[in-house]
């Protein structure tokens, strides 16, 4: 790469725009929360306090913030400065307009929520009460151990922010290690499917494979899929649709009719996964070029007639079906 088409380095945020040493809090401990807080903490600022029902996240808490005292979440708002909201998705608004009908909030104080789903509008209800709202939302699967603070080096975060707000955030994610990437409140959804269709399905994926190596008769499938999928990850990275191999862009039907039916008689679950995906697969092969017109016309047929197969009395969806 040259130095013309060479991507230009991020600026360093400027001293005054860098957020001064703040008492952090966390509402949540889930396995997202307290790491972003350790993060925090390794980078000058103090938690001061956490919330935690479960004695799970309870015992998440003393591990990555020891000494950290749990209270309850008004006493979180009223001990910080800087405000994790780190609870599922779906309970985020609940959660945003009782503390704001609390009287919890306090002005000029950052309440920050880590939902890859929404935006800072959900933030309304404590704004208009006179917080600071910011989304920050790590690209990355947590454990809930110290190791998640190690992998936040270098991780991306999808930021969105009022405007006036922007470099503080930005300068927030570089604190913890991370990469702000600006994503606007309107594609919030569209930006977290993204990573759902890539990350969370990928789990499933490599889990009912692992299940079918075993089934196979394979002791160790871990290690097998490891370097494959290693491969695969870093091709399909580099160069998208053009690394697809395998029989459906090579369009061999009658392999993955074969895969259809050994699939049918020792793991009828994942029949549904494979047909969908082997369909994309074979629209994405064909629009690319990898899959030949005159091959893709039998495999997308054997999939036509596994699917209606699939649909039928005796099918994964019928009455009888193995799947139920």
């Amino acid at each position: 790469m040259n130095a013309s088409t060479a991507p230009e380095p991020r600026p360093e945020p400027r001293p005054e725009d860098r957020p001064a040493r703040l008492t952090v809090g966390v509402v949540g401990a889930g396995r997202v929360g307290p790491a972003l807080a350790a993060s925090l903490r390794l980078a000058g600022h103090r938690p001061v306090a956490v919330s935690a029902v479960s004695d799970r996240s309870r015992r998440r808490a003393a591990e990555l913030l020891p000494d950290v005292p749990v209270v309850e979440p008004a006493r979180v708002l009223a001990l910080a400065d800087l405000v994790l909201l780190t609870v599922p998705d779906d309970a985020l608004p609940g959660l945003v307009e009782g503390l704001a009908d609390t009287g919890a909030v306090r002005p000029g104080q950052l309440l920050v929520h880590t939902s890859g789903r929404y935006g800072v509008r959900v933030l309304d209800p404590v704004r208009r009460a006179g917080a600071l709202p910011l989304a920050l939302h790590p690209a990355m699967t947590f454990t809930g151990t110290p190791v998640d603070v190690q992998r936040l080096a270098g991780c991306s975060f999808g930021v969105t922010a009022p405007e006036e707000l922007r470099l503080a955030a930005e300068a927030l994610v570089i604190e913890m290690g991370g990469e702000p990437e600006w994503i606007a409140e309107d594609a919030r959804p569209l930006y977290h499917a993204a990573l759902a269709l890539g990350a969370n399905h990928l789990v499933t994926l490599v889990a009912q494979s692992m299940e079918l190596l075993r089934k196979a008769g394979v002791a160790a499938p871990d290690r097998m899929l490891g370097p494959l999928l290693g491969a695969a990850l870093d091709n399909a990275l580099r160069s998208g649709d053009a690394a697809l191999t395998g029989p459906v862009a090579r369009g061999d039907a009658g392999t993955v009719a074969a895969h259809v039916a050994e699939l049918r008689k020792h793991a009828p679950g994942t029949v549904a996964g494979y047909l969908a995906m082997a369909r994309t697969t074979a629209d994405r092969a064909l629009a690319h070029g990898l899959l030949k017109p005159e091959l893709a016309e039998d495999l997308l047929g054997v999939l036509a007639d596994s699917t209606t197969a699939a649909d039928g009395p005796q099918g994964a969806a019928g009455p009888q079906g193995d799947d139920r």
